[in-house]
């Protein structure tokens, strides 16, 4: 019987690699084995292989896979952090399609699991018949938000950091001032902005995205989620899955000493099938 494998891909830097290790353990309870793809150039340190020493020796079914050394892209022009790293991450997705290309060989890959900045992986994925789900780490009230970025960007021609006194309407959120967005689509001449717009488009076609939150915490957030109205076609939104809260326990010792969390909910057996 062929292995039955789930394929993650969180992007640079400990944070984002952390929350997904986190997600991989609550996942391994159900009978999969779990590789984490990991990007090298970007962010790259020595806590992160002392991390991922440990993880392993910890939990054998979680294993790391290190994708080719990527180097970062070039600007003419002055571009902010996000949009380097946002371009880095797609510049690592031809390595992600010819690794899950290699890892379908001797195992079935039951589903690709990526944070929102890696979205532009998932067409390869697709293309193999793999479902791919997002993790989104911020909880549902910024996940409505940016599933509904790409209408707040239709109905304006200027960037938001220069709205000025300006409140946007989002389902599930109180109105928010446009000047308060997340620092990656405040400004239409950076080419995070794209990317952002990019991502969160692709958002509404995942099989599936686990949240980091609970219904009971953001329930406005969560009904506005659930009836799609925050998505272009509200009968064709994806189906989410709460499984939060993940939470940090400070007492962790060692280099990283944020990245255990404390599970305070199972994540539903129907997720991933």
């Amino acid at each position: 019987m062929e292995e039955e494998r789930i394929v993650m891909f969180p992007s640079a830097g400990i944070g984002h690699i952390v929350a997904m290790v986190e997600l991989a353990k609550l996942i391994k309870t159900h009978r999969f084995s779990i590789t984490i793809l990991l990007t090298t150039g970007l962010l790259d340190h020595p806590s992160i292989d002392a991390y991922i020493r440990r993880i392993t020796a910890l939990h054998p079914s979680i294993s790391f896979l290190r994708l080719p050394r990527t180097t970062p892209a070039t600007f003419t022009t002055a571009v902010s952090f996000a949009a380097k790293g946002l371009s880095f991450n797609k510049r690592n997705a031809p390595h992600v399609a010819a690794t899950l290309t290699q890892i379908s060989k001797t195992a079935t890959i039951k589903a690709f699991v990526i944070d929102l900045f890696c979205a532009t992986t998932m067409d390869s994925a697709s293309s193999m018949g793999i479902p791919v789900y997002f993790f989104f780490t911020s909880g549902a009230a910024v996940l409505a938000l940016y599933s509904y970025f790409p209408k707040l960007h239709q109905e304006s021609s200027v960037s938001f950091k220069d709205m000025v006194g300006v409140e946007l309407r989002v389902p599930g959120k109180a109105p928010l001032k446009a000047v308060d967005l997340p620092e990656p689509i405040l400004d239409r001449y950076d080419p995070a902005y794209w990317d952002m717009l990019d991502f969160c488009t692709r958002l509404a076609t995942a099989r599936g995205i686990i949240v980091n939150s609970f219904e009971e915490l953001e329930p406005t957030a969560v009904n506005a989620v659930a009836q799609g109205a925050c998505f272009p076609d509200p009968t064709r939104a994806p189906r989410i899955h709460y499984i939060g809260p993940l939470l940090a326990e400070p007492q962790q010792s060692g280099s990283c000493n944020n990245s255990k969390f404390h599970i305070k909910s199972q994540l539903s057996k129907s997720t991933i099938k």
